[in-house]
């Protein structure tokens, strides 16, 4: 089963808390036993000096007898609760408190363990040797007068109070723990639900983009940073919704511009093979063979013009020339297309400085695109105009025509690869729909701007701007 990232994040959580609770409740059992032990020990030996300077003393002198020293030692454990044993300086046992509960006492500590030293004495935690049932703690303690050993004494108190007392504290330490279970439950849900509940509905969004399903939305509306990437994710979706049909129209525009002058080549060859049409017309025929294999050769060089536009961009070999002489030429280069629809096209210049900073073969490329669409465009007897004038240090460039003009809600899509609209077109169906597109791409590379403004029978009209001489270099530093 897959494990999501909320489940390791979850998981990873329990299992930090679990082991810093065990960290600490084992430190705070350790630390406690050592004080309460400590504690423990300091009283009996307070308790311990209390009893020598009472009873054993009293003893050692020979006020006290041994059944006095008897009775005193049982008194001693009822009231505190502690075991005593009171040995001679040899280790050998004389007394012990309560002696009837024991059954089998030692008769000498060295005897039963060699490493206890009598005038150091020592502390133990257990069942000292096995003589009690369950763990004591033990304090032997050397009795001395003017330096000089006069016996020795064990305490024994049972270890039960120390137990309890570490009980009591660990119980404590399980309230703050689950307090804080509670809490980092509250904020791993408020976690889940602000951060990973959005970015799983952004994934599975990106899931269905990637199987096609562009229309989908994350439903993620906030104002931080997952906010923007499901806004970018669906901006993205967008564009690739967009790409998508885009992709589909390309396919489909290709295929009708590739067949039609293809099926054209194939019928008429085949049709002089066969002999349907006579030798005599070879020539016509052949003349439309030839212009419709044109017509797919400048297709295909516009459709590999316009992929290395989308891959690299334009490469652009920017130098200084008059725009003049590029609108000149392109004039004689159209005289005989005027000629033919006996159109009037005029240039006037508005301005002294005629010389931009771009790449010239380009320009030129836009500037036969402009002139040849307004060909197709104007009516015959038609007059087109190309105006060239100067505004905020810029050459501007208008192609003007008297042409049928083109639908406010269609003026956006003759940037449109492959777009053609009968109503603007004219008469003429034989253009690719791609001048435009690639004329847009090549001034949008200069970092200028082409706009169109047309009116319904009033015609249409085309304007670009290039940067002047004297403006380039300042013009590449803004940039």
């Amino acid at each position: 089963m897959k494990h999501t990232f909320f489940d390791k994040v979850i998981v990873g959580i329990l299992v930090l808390l679990v082991l810093v609770f065990i960290g600490i409740a084992s430190y705070t059992s350790y630390a406690t036993q050592r004080v309460l032990l400590d504690t423990k020990q300091k009283n009996l030996k307070n308790e311990s000096a209390l009893l020598v300077e009472q009873t054993i003393y009293s003893y050692i002198h020979g006020t006290t007898s041994l059944e006095g020293l008897q009775e005193r030692l049982n008194e001693f454990e009822n009231t505190l609760q502690t075991n005593v044993w009171y040995c001679a300086k040899n280790g050998n046992l004389i007394k012990v408190s309560q002696p009837d509960r024991f059954g089998k006492l030692p008769y000498n500590l060295v005897d039963m363990d060699s490493k206890i030293d009598l005038e150091k004495g020592f502390t133990k935690v257990g069942n000292f040797y096995g003589i009690f049932d369950g763990i004591v703690i033990s304090v032997g303690i050397p009795i001395f007068k003017q330096g000089k050993l006069m016996g020795f004494m064990v305490l024994h108190t049972t270890a039960d109070e120390i137990n309890e007392v570490q009980d009591d504290i660990l119980s404590i330490t399980y309230i703050p723990f689950l307090i804080m279970i509670l809490v980092v439950m509250i904020v791993l849900i408020y976690f889940f639900s602000t951060v990973l509940r959005p970015i799983a509905k952004i994934n599975q969004t990106a899931r269905e983009y990637a199987k096609g399903n562009f229309e989908l939305k994350t439903g993620v509306k906030r104002n931080d940073e997952i906010g923007e990437l499901s806004d970018s994710l669906e901006y993205m979706g967008g564009e690739l919704s967009k790409l998508d049909e885009y992709r589909k129209n390309f396919i489909a525009n290709i295929s009708h511009d590739f067949r039609s002058p293809l099926t054209s080549i194939k019928g008429y060859l085949e049709a002089m093979l066969d002999g349907t049409i006579p030798v005599d017309k070879y020539d016509r025929y052949l003349k439309i063979v030839l212009d419709e294999s044109k017509r797919l050769t400048k297709l295909t060089s516009s459709l590999i013009e316009l992929n290395s536009f989308d891959t690299y961009g334009p490469v652009l070999k920017r130098r200084k020339f008059d725009i003049l002489d590029v609108i000149q030429s392109t004039q004689n280069t159209v005289e005989g297309s005027c000629g033919e629809k006996k159109i009037d096209l005029c240039l006037k210049c508005n301005t002294k400085n005629t010389i931009v900073y771009a790449d010239k073969i380009k320009i030129e490329q836009v500037v036969y695109n402009l002139i040849d669409n307004a060909i197709k465009f104007s009516p015959k007897g038609g007059k087109i105009t190309v105006t060239v004038y100067d505004k905020n240090g810029k050459i501007f460039i208008s192609v003007k025509d008297e042409g049928p003009g083109i639908e406010k809600k269609n003026q956006n899509k003759v940037w449109e690869r492959f777009y053609k609209e009968d109503s603007s077109r004219g008469k003429d169906k034989r253009g690719t729909g791609l001048g435009l597109s690639i004329t847009k791409e090549i001034i949008r590379a200069h970092g200028e701007n082409i706009n169109l403004i047309s009116t319904e029978g009033a015609g249409s009209e085309f304007v670009f701007s290039l940067p002047r001489e004297d403006n380039a270099e300042k013009d590449h530093v803004k940039q």
